[in-house]
């Protein structure tokens, strides 16, 4: 079947995304700041609310942990779109064109469904698409095929009739074991002659 929508992630796809980006803001001293994120607020730890894990959980666990830390621990969840930064080269024009075109947009996302509120609220690209999966809402995380056989009855499109980009290719391997297209996404421009060959731009 010819390929009629397009599905994204979010983070290091349509939007850049660090914790380094919220921390060095309070954390001034560099080697501080690297042992800081290597060995507190990890990215493992900040993996259970992708999860659905609340964050009055896991930061009450952490604080216990690293008490020394509190303050800092516990600015995560109210400062958190401080840890998302600019969108991706070139993908926001991207998904302004396919939209243009008609292309049906998707997004499968691995995100806290505390935090993904706030964030969408504050960018209305998401506007243009049809529907977004949030793994912290769900309770399911990408790669597990679950969440991609959730997606699929969700946006009412058989899988071959997708491409699904992600910065992961665990999460790319994950769509493709259920028969979606995938695309390891490196660059906007990468993609755009993918997408080009597919005839959806």
């Amino acid at each position: 079947m010819t390929v009629r929508g397009v599905v994204f992630d979010v983070g290091n796809v349509l939007f850049t995304w660090d914790p380094r980006f919220l921390y060095e803001r309070l954390i001034e001293d560099d080697r501080a700041l690297d042992a800081f994120l290597r060995d507190v607020v990890t990215r493992d730890w900040h993996f259970q609310h992708d999860a659905g894990r609340p964050f009055a959980e896991t930061s009450a666990e952490l604080i216990a942990e690293y008490p020394q830390h509190a303050e800092l621990i516990a600015a995560w969840s109210p400062r958190f779109n401080e840890s998302v930064g600019p969108p991706v080269d070139g993908m926001i024009p991207l998904v302004e064109e396919l939209d243009a075109a008609g292309v049906p947009l998707f997004a499968i996302t691995n995100f806290s469904g505390e935090f993904w509120g706030p964030f969408r609220d504050t960018q209305p690209v998401f506007d243009r698409f049809r529907d977004v999966i949030v793994s912290g809402t769900e309770r399911l995380v990408k790669p597990d095929a679950a969440i991609y056989q959730l997606a699929l009855k969700r946006f009412g499109m058989p899988a071959d009739a997708l491409i699904f980009i992600d910065d992961s290719a665990r999460n790319v391997a994950g769509a493709e074991a259920i028969g979606i297209r995938g695309h390891l996404f490196r660059d906007a421009a990468t993609l755009r002659t993918e997408l080009t060959a597919l005839s959806l731009l």
